[in-house]
């Protein structure tokens, strides 16, 4: 492929002091496809976002080399553009998990040969409120994990800090009541997550729900009621493939929805693919196939 105008948008603080090295890796695959090409780097949080809204529509394809909050910013700067880029995602975080989704290789060099080489993929993306999400929307244990994480485990364990965290967490976790409408159905009860799902992996785990696919027009929405932790384990370990008696037993309710509000008796932190910055209540709906993101042959 080739394009007049590219932007790459790198972020200086991911990927664990290799950003140099992914530099090296990925810019002389990329640029010799791109007649202009812009690079700017992000210095503080909100940058990839702004360069994307400022920049985005004058842009033939937009690449970032980052972890899942720099991809998020990206998707939130780019899917209120009235004409929007082609995105190409080169994994330089801790866990890259929509780059997995999309069957992007790893390795950055390899990366950056599979997408300018590759092919257009149109998917769907999660709008929550006014903010936008392309791998998973969720409250509870989730968000709780998230904010629990240690920076220094996290630099020094990677994807197991994440997992760490969960596991320290869950023994803290109170049910929360909730109402959730889908598609004109209402769910209620208690839970200590629920997530909404566009994409197949959460810190690295491939999730044992088959349905979940990023452009069928429907949400994966898991609602996990009690804190079996063995069999919640299981479930993110992928130890046991996804059954209905697997879901009693870790007591998850699993359905498909293309609109859900999900309320809370008391606003709950939420987590979008990763990033803390909202609360409940929350209005979700699809934005089919709104994005064309560059994925491999």
């Amino acid at each position: 492929m080739r394009w007049k105008k590219g932007m790459l948008i790198y972020n200086i603080n991911a990927g664990n002091g290799k950003l140099e090295r992914n530099l090296e890796a990925c810019l002389p695959v990329i640029a010799p496809h791109i007649d202009e090409f812009l690079i700017l780097q992000t210095k503080e949080k909100g940058d990839a976002s702004r360069f994307c809204s400022e920049y985005g529509e004058d842009m033939d394809v937009v690449f970032v080399l980052g972890g899942d909050g720099t991809v998020h910013e990206c998707v939130n700067g780019l899917s209120p553009l009235e004409k929007r880029p082609l995105f190409g995602i080169l994994p330089g975080g801790t866990c890259n998990d929509f780059s997995r989704t999309l069957n992007i290789p790893q390795n950055v060099r390899q990366a950056a040969e599979a997408i300018v080489n590759g092919k257009v993929r149109s998917i769907d993306i999660g709008q929550a409120n006014n903010d936008y999400f392309s791998n998973f929307w969720g409250v509870g244990l989730i968000s709780e994990a998230s904010s629990n994480i240690d920076e220094q485990e996290k630099n020094r364990f990677g994807k197991i800090g994440y997992l760490l965290s969960a596991v320290r967490t869950i023994g803290d976790s109170a049910p929360f009541p909730y109402k959730l409408e889908h598609d004109g159905h209402l769910i209620e009860g208690k839970a200590i997550m629920i997530l909404v799902l566009n994409g197949c992996f959460i810190g690295t785990n491939l999730l044992p729900f088959p349905m979940v696919s990023p452009d069928d027009g429907l949400f994966g929405v898991a609602i996990l009621e009690n804190a079996n932790l063995g069999a919640l384990l299981e479930i993110i370990a992928m130890k046991r493939s996804w059954t209905e008696n697997l879901s009693s037993e870790a007591g998850v309710t699993y359905v498909q929805a293309s609109t859900l509000t999900i309320e809370s008796k008391r606003p709950l932190d939420v987590d979008m693919d990763g990033e803390n910055y909202s609360q409940t209540p929350t209005r979700i709906k699809v934005l089919d196939h709104h994005l064309s993101v560059l994925i491999p042959n």
